[in-house]
């Protein structure tokens, strides 16, 4: 994203930032600060906004659509998942039940609609976001509309989170915290380094987390006939009990030389461990019995993940700038699952499963940036990488009944190459008009073999010219944008690789899992438009609408292949995408004189959307979340020792229609967190908080419907209040 430069800009009206000269328009030299009570009516006065680095608004200023959530705003309510604080941002939700994980979605769309960046590259596929602690985040990045020198695989939008980089002093702090609710323990440690020495600069982010838990994940299975009535009802009561250690460390140096240029590595490491046990027993009220009617469930699996970066600065003559970034990673996983089944009594099937999983990729990014011509920002460059993931599966089953054995060992390899080459122009047509525009080509290339599938080769490229526009409207603080894109969704390589996933009670709504290796990619061609009022300092509303229309859209089929149910993602004609979203921000200042330091925020967003292939009602792209909201404030104190404050995020449900017999069910959700901090002095705080205060239930429920009648899975994740105590301490 091009940072404009800096502007003056000539007003009639009143100053619209902090620092204001006011004159006689025929008196340059007397401009000085003069209160409004003081200035004589009958005098023609002229007002100049004066842009300082320091008033620089990336919301506001930049031509390119870009919202900043800054390291205050993430570390807020003392989170240790950065998805509890995707799901206080406006215009973002989060999937998934409270404390169980989640997809971080835009205009409620996830499955690889929305793109999450890691300091502006894709991240690894053996990553986990909810695995980084919020710590060692500099700010968050929201960009609506897709920009050239970002992945256009950005249907929905982009999301950029970025470690932190700059050392301006000394820092140490630590931080030791511990949460609980009913089912679940979790203890955090946090510490932060960093520090200059002459030319070289340091820093260290260093955090370990643990989460025990121990709760019920009830389900039901209920089966109608065609006529309505009941003709199987069954009940599984069942119990997961586990712990989660990860530990997650993000060291950085940064060398700067004598002509300016910098030299940076930026690093990431994280481990996870997680052992787990679950064991359920199945009720069969009416009907026939499952298969198995007990599960006895144990696994353990740790993953290790490193990524390392180095990037290089250089000034070039008449301004340009050369910046040049080259990467490595690696990723590690290894599992063991243990399954012991029984039927009516006795152990029916036992089965171990070993996988192992290794990932290693190279990239390379750089970017030319120069003045060109007057008021033109160019800049061209290239975003490439290769990853070679190798992936073992070994299971062996037996059962005690039969006296039957089977053994399988899958292996495959999977290569993915890709490039992109992109240009981008942002320039000043007049002070208060400025206009991008971007082309970006993308090539990718999957190639995958293995001992129980053909080779495999899915190749795809894609071009995406870009253009946006910023209007400031003369004579008023407003100023309205428009974009237009042409971005994408690529298949991930598990979607390609023609390899199944079994499950022990194969059914319509428990089926197996194949990849389909023809799939091709998805291509949408948006619009953007919104309204952006700033009446105060701090203060915005802003309105935006956006539409998608988008080509070979992937579902998920359902087939019947030798007595097993399969799901396997297929190509399925077009769909169309729409969004609404308002957003409103200010202090409480801004309304009258001497009121409470408070500040008030609250977002609405509704999206729709519609499948041309799915015929009947609530037919949804992706599941796609139809409302949202947000609402929050926060409060500070005289003295500055103790601030406060609350979010409420909703984020509403309903039935879903997957294709012709398939349909789901979304559940409502709504979070309502609290916190306080308390500055004993400059070296010690302490931060209080509670999370998921209205303790709701979160329920998943699918169903499948022929002329055979009604098949339906429903599970109740129960939702608990979260307490956390986090002690900060500089030093």
């Amino acid at each position: 994203m091009l940072r404009p430069s800096l502007v003056l800009l000539c007003l009639a009206s009143q100053p619209v930032l902090a620092q204001s000269v006011t004159a006689p328009a025929t008196d340059p030299a007397a401009a000085k600060p003069v209160r409004k009570e003081d200035a004589k009516p009958a005098e023609k006065i002229q007002r100049v906004e004066v842009r300082g680095a320091n008033t620089y608004d990336a919301r506001r200023d930049d031509t390119a659509s870009r919202i900043v959530v800054s390291s205050e705003e993430i570390q807020r309510y003392g989170d240790t998942s950065v998805l509890d604080v995707f799901k206080r941002l406006p215009g973002i939700t989060v999937s998934g039940a409270s404390g169980r994980g989640g997809e971080i979605r835009m205009r409620g769309l996830g499955s690889g609609y929305t793109q999450i960046l890691l300091n502006g590259e894709r991240a690894p596929a053996g990553f986990s976001i909810d695995q980084l602690s919020p710590d060692v985040i500099e700010r968050i990045e929201i960009l609506p509309a897709a920009s050239a020198e970002f992945s256009t695989q950005s249907i929905a939008g982009t999301i950029n989170i970025v470690l932190k980089k700059t050392v301006k002093k000394a820092q140490r702090e630590l931080k030791l915290g511990a949460g609980k609710s009913a089912d679940t323990t979790n203890p955090n440690a946090s510490l932060q380094l960093s520090d200059r020495a002459g030319k070289l600069s340091y820093s260290l982010g260093a955090n370990a987390t643990a989460y025990d838990f121990h709760r019920a994940s009830p389900v039901e299975e209920s089966q109608l006939a065609p006529n309505g009535g009941l003709v199987m009802q069954r009940r599984l009561d069942q119990q997961d009990r586990g712990r989660s250690k990860n530990l997650n460390l993000a060291p950085r140096l940064n060398w700067t030389g004598e002509n300016g240029d910098t030299l940076t590595s930026q690093n990431i490491f994280n481990y996870n461990h997680n052992s787990f046990h679950g064991d359920g027993v199945t009720s069969t009220l009416l009907g026939r019995p499952p298969l198995y009617d007990l599960r006895d469930t144990n696994n353990r699996a740790n993953n290790a993940f490193l990524r390392s970066d180095l990037n290089w600065v250089h000034a070039l003559a008449g301004g340009a700038k050369l910046d040049v970034k080259v990467g490595v990673s690696g990723m590690r996983n290894r599992g063991t699952w243990r399954e012991f089944d029984y039927a009516g009594g006795p152990l029916a099937r036992e089965a171990t499963v070993w996988s192992k999983t290794s990932e290693r990729g190279i990239t390379s990014t750089g970017k030319y940036a120069t003045t060109w011509r007057t008021g033109h920002a160019l800049s061209a460059g290239w975003d490439g990488g290769l990853t070679r993931r190798n992936d073992a599966r070994v299971e062996d089953e037996g059962f005690p009944l039969s006296g039957r054995d089977a053994f399988a060992d899958e292996r495959y390899r999977a290569r993915i190459e890709r490039m992109a080459l992109f240009v981008q122009d942002e320039w000043s047509i007049t002070p208060r008009w400025s206009m991008y525009a971007g082309l970006r080509w993308e090539g990718l290339e999957t190639t995958s073999e293995g001992n129980t599938f053909d080779a495999t080769r899915n190749r795809s490229s894609v071009w995406s010219p870009l253009a946006q526009t910023l209007y400031k409207l003369p004579d008023s603080r407003d100023q309205v944008r428009l974009a237009l894109t042409r971005t994408y969704k690529a298949p991930p390589a598990s979607s390609l690789i023609p390899r199944r996933f079994t499950t022990p009670n194969n059914s319509q709504t428990d089926p197996d899992y194949r990849g389909n290796p023809g799939l091709k990619p998805e291509l949408a061609t948006g619009i953007d438009a919104s309204y952006e009022h700033y009446w105060a300092e701090k203060a915005l509303l802003s309105a935006s609408v956006s539409v998608r229309r988008i080509e070979d859209y992937t579902r998920q089929g359902l087939v019947l292949e030798n007595g097993r149910w399969i799901q396997t993602p297929v190509n399925d004609g077009n769909a169309l995408t729409r969004s609404l979203e308002l957003e409103a921000k200010f202090p409480l200042s801004s309304l009258r004189e001497d009121v409470p330091d408070v500040d008030l925020r609250a977002s609405v967003s509704r999206n729709w959307s519609r499948v041309d292939a799915v015929p009947g009602p609530d037919n949804r792209l992706d599941q796609q979340t139809p409302f949202s909201a947000t609402l929050g404030v926060d409060w500070r104190a005289r003295g500055g020792k103790l601030s406060a404050g609350s979010s409420f995020a909703f984020r509403s449900g309903g039935p879903v229609r997957i294709n012709v017999e398939q349909f789901g069910y979304q559940s409502v959700r709504r979070d309502l967190d609290m916190y306080a901090l308390y500055k004993f002095n400059p070296q010690y705080q302490l931060r209080v908080a509670l999370s998921n205060l209205l303790a709701q239930d979160y329920i998943g429920d699918s169903r499948y419907v022929d002329e055979n009648g009604t098949m339906r899975r429903t599970s109740i994740y129960p939702g608990r209040t979260m307490a956390r105590v986090t002690l900060e301490s500089r030093f």
